[in-house]
């Protein structure tokens, strides 16, 4: 006869699991990418403790039955907890005291022994750790870069900053002002030269121009957008040698991110002080004509650009990992390898990508850098030429272990040639896929060539010696 504290209570665990999807929902609304990521992790771990907490039912009944072991409570609540703890410590202490609530409840009304208790406890937090194995923590710090040779402006109220705002790049700041961004702008820097990008406004030459006219009066240059828009911006502030305010109004905000900045405060804050960090600027140049493109983020080759906007529509939903694997799945299904030339040898290649300073994790999931300075492109590709490539990368990353995979190679460097691009499909820069008739690129960087503002970091990267930058062609 089964114990009255193994009989299935699905409406239990229903409500259980409308409560925790409720609390990632008001976690994911309190605004950031870190709580968001904190949502999504603690909600992942969640899944996969209740995998295992059902798994193990099965096997304690015999019948094949998903009914609510003893510790399913304690497990799902310890799963939440720990994995929104990983992410960001702040959110899982707030969850914290429903996960104790949640067990003492159990032991006084006799739903759980203390033994039974633990063991759900140590199953979420093995469940929570799991997650790791592929989707590693982002660390809350932000990339190390040190101070600028020369020291960035100090603009109170913004007077001498020139902004272009972009109002058309997805803006997704989760702050609760309705306000566009331009009024903010406004309302937090009143001396500034703010202009709105029209829908028939040429972005660059709006971006040179506000440039030109921050170099005339010792200024900086502003923009708000993606990281498309913030890409063609920091070309035009290297060309005319002024400071970079970089407002994050995208979608993702990548480059924001790694910054260390998620809002219009924090960046007027620092333009206010005058705090500002040197960072890498990758180039992108023809040898046969002459053209340059710069990326701050990445840039990629063949199937890549269709993975990561296939990987952006869903992580949101269902975070990331999973997000990659249903994308790579599609991407793979109708596409072949393309044959170029890295550094004068034959590749057949499925895809290309060049980060512009080394990311984490290993793999095709890079999430962040731990320096915006640090000299090197970070090269990885998959090769199409072994057998069953498509089905290896796959498995791979199903499995968390395409770091150590044959069909991944990954490299950092300096410099990197490719050739015969003429039959590429397209690349993109930073997100921004760019279908032009190129033959040959050369990969390189800009060590510390753009200054960019920040609040001000730790005392450890004013410890640091900034190095010479290299000179531009």
């Amino acid at each position: 006869m089964r114990s009255l504290r193994s009989l299935p209570s699905r409406g239990a665990g229903a409500g259980e699991g409308l409560m925790w999807a409720g609390a990632a929902a008001a976690m994911g609304a309190m605004g950031g990418r870190t709580a968001r990521r904190a949502a999504l992790r603690g909600a992942g771990s969640l899944a996969i403790a209740k995998a295992i907490t059902r798994t193990i039912t099965r096997r304690s009944t015999g019948r094949g039955e998903a009914g609510v072991v003893p510790f399913g409570s304690s497990a799902s609540a310890a799963a939440f907890a720990v994995g929104a703890a990983l992410e960001a410590p702040r959110f899982g202490l707030g969850a914290a005291p429903v996960c104790a609530a949640i067990a003492a409840s159990r032991l006084r009304a006799g739903a759980s022994g203390a033994g039974e208790v633990l063991a759900g406890l140590v199953i979420g937090g093995f469940a929570a750790a799991l997650t790791c194995h592929w989707w590693p923590v982002k660390p809350e710090k932000p990339a190390g870069a040190v101070p600028p040779r020369l020291p960035a402006p100090a603009l109170p109220g913004g007077a001498g900053l020139y902004v272009v705002v972009n109002p058309g790049s997805g803006v997704a700041l989760r702050t609760g002002d309705s306000a566009a961004p331009a009024e903010r702008l406004r309302a937090l820097l009143p001396e500034a030269g703010i202009t709105e990008l029209e829908p028939e406004d040429d972005l660059g030459a709006l971006l040179d121009k506000a440039a030109s006219r921050a170099a005339g009066c010792g200024g900086a240059l502003g923009v708000c957008g993606g990281d498309g828009t913030l890409n063609a911006a920091a070309g035009a502030a290297v060309r005319h040698g002024v400071p970079l305010a970089a407002f994050p109004g995208g979608t993702f905000n990548h480059f924001a991110a790694d910054l260390g900045v998620e809002s219009l405060e924090e960046v007027a804050r620092a333009v206010e002080e005058g705090d500002a960090v040197s960072v890498d600027l990758a180039r992108a140049s023809s040898p046969n004509d002459g053209q340059e493109q710069v990326f701050l983020n990445t840039f990629s080759l063949g199937v890549y650009p269709e993975l990561v906007r296939a990987r952006e529509k869903l992580e949101n939903r269902i975070g990331k990992w999973p997000a990659l694997a249903v994308g790579l799945t599609r991407v793979l299904a109708g596409t072949r390898p393309i044959d170029v030339a890295v550094n004068g040898r034959p590749r057949r290649l499925w895809l290309l990508f060049a980060g512009n300073g080394v990311y984490h994790p290993a793999g095709f999931a890079p999430t962040y850098r731990a320096r915006l300075d640090d000299g090197l492109l970070d090269i990885r590709a998959v090769d199409g030429s072994t057998p069953f490539a498509r089905t290896r990368l796959l498995l791979a990353v199903l499995s968390g272990t395409l770091h150590s995979s044959r069909v991944l190679l990954a490299t950092q460097m300096r410099r990197l040639r490719l050739d015969g691009l003429a039959e590429a499909p397209h690349y993109a820069y930073d997100g921004e896929v760019s279908r032009g008739p190129v033959d040959g690129l050369v990969l390189g960087k800009w060590t510390r060539a753009l200054t960019v503002y920040r609040p001000a970091a730790g005392s450890d990267e004013l410890l640091a010696l900034p190095a010479a930058a290299e000179p531009r062609a």
